[in-house]
């Protein structure tokens, strides 16, 4: 189908304006210095890169590799589905929530007992469940990963026990947050801070999250924590404040919750949230052809923003991609096309805009 494409430029002005006269221009505050060996810093909604820090370099992920599990579970399963414990999943090394043999319980407890618990046993338990056998669910893993951009990545286990061949960068698990992040229940467990079962007296029933940044970190809402010999302290966090959202990973990170918490001080004191246009409202009208009406209202499903450095004059130019003669009939939320944002004249991220009437 042939496109038409439309460009459009704003021009946005600093809230802080240019300096008068006589005064001087005060460089940017330089990032915090962090013990991560890798790291990276991004603004969720753009996958905008605020921060990097050998950001490609090949690392071990350990327990965040329970990040895409949990995805995967949610994204192909029923979690209300009460799963039956094979031997394979009772007794597996490592953080545990204690599933014995036979045991029947829900696919979501097994979620939250992944990620709050980091259980390494409700891994081996939602991959034989979804993908039929662990190796089943690892080559889900794996094609998943590179369907999200995750290039450098390959699994090897869905829990992240150590194995020369389950690797990762942290540039492709930001990645792979990110998209997690999109889906709805996912935020919601990894936002919890604690959760209950119900699977009989006496059992492991509660599980609260080990991942600190819910409690700690004003804005902490998820996502997870993992640790190895081998990968050392690793940590995927996310938050949100005043509208802009900061998925940060560290790996190989002895200060992981500080150097987390200085990086995403210095995003939040560095950068504020440009409103491109607003969710769920007319952003422009297109001719159609065939239909009960010439024109049909298009615009996107939720709010278009990006990061823009405070105290800097930043050029953002948007780029309409749509269908250049729509034919009739189409429907409200039926996907129309894409807008296009730059920064500077760099291409920075697409979105998808959306019908907003039926047109018979």
């Amino acid at each position: 189908m042939r496109k038409m494409i439309i460009v459009v430029l704003i021009v946005l002005i600093s809230a802080f304006g240019m300096p008068a006269y006589g005064e001087q221009e005060v460089s940017a505050p330089q990032p915090p210095g962090i013990s991560a060996q890798t790291a990276i810093m991004i603004e969720a909604k753009s996958g905008e890169v605020l921060y990097e820090k050998n950001a490609d370099e090949k690392a071990y992920p350990a327990s965040i590799t329970k990040i895409l599990t949990a995805l995967l579970a949610i994204e192909n399963g029923d979690l209300d589905k009460k799963v039956k414990i094979s031997p394979n999943a009772s007794g597996v090394e490592g953080s545990s929530i204690y599933l014995e043999v036979g045991e029947k319980i829900a696919l979501r407890d097994l979620v939250y007992g992944l990620m709050l618990r980091s259980g390494n046993d409700a891994a081996i338990a939602i991959s034989e469940e979804i993908g039929g056998s662990k190796d089943g669910f690892v080559e889900m893993m794996n094609r998943r990963a590179k369907e999200l951009g995750a290039a450098n990545t390959h699994f090897a286990n869905p829990n992240g026990l150590h194995d020369p061949d389950h690797y990762t960068t942290a540039r492709d698990m930001a990645l792979i947050a990110q998209a997690a992040m999109k889906n709805e229940e996912f935020r919601k467990v990894a936002a919890s801070k604690s959760w209950e079962t119900n699977r009989g007296e006496g059992k492991y029933n509660y599980f609260y999250n080990k991942n600190k940044v819910v409690y700690q970190y004003d804005g902490g809402n998820g996502i997870k924590i993992g640790y190895t010999k081998a990968a050392g302290r690793t940590l995927v966090a996310s938050s949100e404040r005043d509208g802009m959202v900061l998925i940060c990973v560290v790996m190989n990170a002895p200060n992981w919750f500080q150097d987390t918490y200085q990086l995403m001080d210095y995003a939040y004191s560095q950068y504020v949230t440009a409103n491109i246009a607003p969710g769920q409202r007319p952003l422009k009208a297109v001719g159609i052809q065939g239909g009960d009406k010439n024109f049909v209202l298009i615009g996107p499903k939720e709010d278009i923003t990006c990061p823009v450095r405070k105290d800097s004059d930043s050029k953002i130019s948007i780029e309409y991609v749509l269908p250049q003669k729509p034919k009739a009939p189409v429907s409200r939320w039926q996907e129309a096309g894409e807008l296009k944002i730059y920064v500077d004249g760099t291409y920075l991220y697409s979105t998808p805009l959306y019908y907003m009437e039926d047109v018979e």
